[in-house]
């Protein structure tokens, strides 16, 4: 008798045990560990599942690692950093964390995690980020740096110059 085999989260590529996350895509079954690897999925298919002939990003075992400061708006006592800690522990795609008096140096693959995701993990752990309007700025710019280069890693199919792009 053939084992059965537990799902694979086609972002972090982890065993899936509780199949609550799911999402059909081109009418395909999709599984996923967290609601943070189904939201990346959704948002951006291509860097997990290839096209005929073309491997996804994922499935080539590329990484897309971010090292950032996040200024917060104060240094953290213990009990904070501690809550801060495991807020992003819980995190795919953290790879490390610093604490330095009022920033955080974090190390973070892009194709699991993006700043944005980790900035709502911050401030859910009771974390202030940093609100002048130069870091606001900058944390913006991030933002809009980050959506793009994911968007021009994903596998896309060619165009014919008989065929208009397919649509997602």
């Amino acid at each position: 008798m053939k084992p059965h085999n537990k799902p694979r989260c086609p972002v972090c590529d982890m065993e899936v045990t509780d199949e609550r996350y799911t999402t059909v895509y081109q009418q395909m079954n999709f599984v996923f560990c967290s609601a943070q690897c189904r939201d990346n999925f959704t948002a951006h298919p291509h860097l997990y599942i290839g096209i005929p002939g073309q491997n996804s990003p994922r499935q080539e075992g590329q990484e897309a690692l971010k090292r950032r400061r996040i200024h917060l708006a104060g240094s953290l006592d213990a009990t904070e950093e501690t809550g801060v800690q495991d807020a992003l522990s819980r995190l795919m795609g953290i790879k490390d964390v610093v604490f330095e008096r009022d920033c955080l140096a974090i190390v973070y693959d892009l194709l699991q995690v993006t700043e944005a995701q980790i900035e709502t993990a911050l401030v859910d752990a009771g974390a202030r980020l940093g609100g002048g309007w130069s870091e606001r700025l900058r944390r913006g710019w991030v933002h809009y740096v980050e959506e793009t280069q994911l968007e021009s890693m994903e596998v896309t199919p060619s165009t014919c110059c008989n065929r208009p792009p397919q649509g997602r």
